[in-house]
């Protein structure tokens, strides 16, 4: 008894499409957020100097660990950065109360034109804040 396998040309031919759409696993849609209508908080503890400037203070480690067995026995435990005067004030600014928009009026009242370009600047710094985990915003 053969057997016979007959290769249906049909089947073997077949062409396969598909729709090959560029996704870019970089760009992901996420909703726009409108900056003036966050309101930043600080996360880490600063002071105040005499001449008015705020200096930011840094723990040096974040570990569990390093915090209880190490930090106690550093004499400087935190990386300080001191902000100048449009940095400390806007720094003041950010209380949990105001709004972003609500900190760039009261800056522009504070400072005039030399603040300018106002809303850009204070994108980029609160962005520099953000990123270093110095702020946060509510409601994100």
């Amino acid at each position: 008894m053969k057997l016979h396998q007959e290769n249906n040309k049909a089947d073997t031919d077949k062409e396969i499409s598909c729709d090959r759409s560029i996704v870019k696993k970089d760009r992901i849609d996420k909703p726009q957020i409108n900056l003036l209508e966050l309101i930043p908080v600080k996360n880490i503890k600063w002071e105040k100097k005499e001449d008015g400037l705020i200096v930011l203070l840094k723990p040096k480690f974040k570990h569990p660990f390093f915090k209880k067995h190490v930090l106690p026995r550093m004499k400087k435990p935190n990386f300080k950065v001191t902000l100048d005067a449009v940095g400390s004030f806007v720094w003041e600014h950010c209380d949990g109360k105001n709004t972003v928009e609500e900190v760039a009026q009261s800056l522009k009242e504070e400072f005039g034109e030399s603040a300018e370009p106002l809303y850009d600047r204070l994108a980029l710094f609160l962005q520099s804040l953000d990123e270093n985990r110095f702020i946060s915003f509510k409601g994100l």
